[in-house]
């Protein structure tokens, strides 16, 4: 009786450990890395305006893209970026003309239309094509 049950703890740790485990984000970073490819990183600043911004894309577990109407992307590695998908749709309130590191994004999903759940924002790091000049 005593082995079975030391064997059912033994079991049940090991499986807890399992999942425990950090996930291998390397597909996810190959899919950021090609879509920043031909650019480099600028200063991170802390906030963007929301009238430059064209296009937001999730990078899944990583991080959320601001592709801006001048060329430049910005990147956004989030806290929380493991509940990142990019099938989630994402609703932030904002109270100014600028979306910044300290604001909190909303995660619904596309399917059910119900919240899956929040992250908040960190600095922007901008990312321009090579040779780009500024405006």
């Amino acid at each position: 009786m005593r082995l079975r049950f030391a064997l059912l703890a033994a079991a049940l740790l090991a499986g807890g450990t399992a999942s425990a485990a950090p996930q291998d984000n390397s597909r996810y970073e190959a899919k950021l890395a090609k879509a920043l490819e031909g650019r480099t990183a600028g200063e991170p600043v802390k906030c963007i305006n929301l009238r430059d911004i064209r296009s937001t894309e999730i990078i899944d577990r990583t991080a959320i893209l601001y592709r801006m109407y001048n060329g430049t992307v910005y990147v956004n590695r989030p806290s929380g970026a493991a509940t990142l998908d990019n099938d989630d749709i994402l609703v932030t309130k904002t109270f100014t003309s600028q979306l910044c590191s300290i604001d909190i994004v909303q995660l619904v999903s596309r399917t059910s239309r119900f919240s899956s759940g929040s992250i908040g924002l960190s600095e922007f790091v901008p990312y321009s094509k090579v040779g780009a000049t500024k405006n």
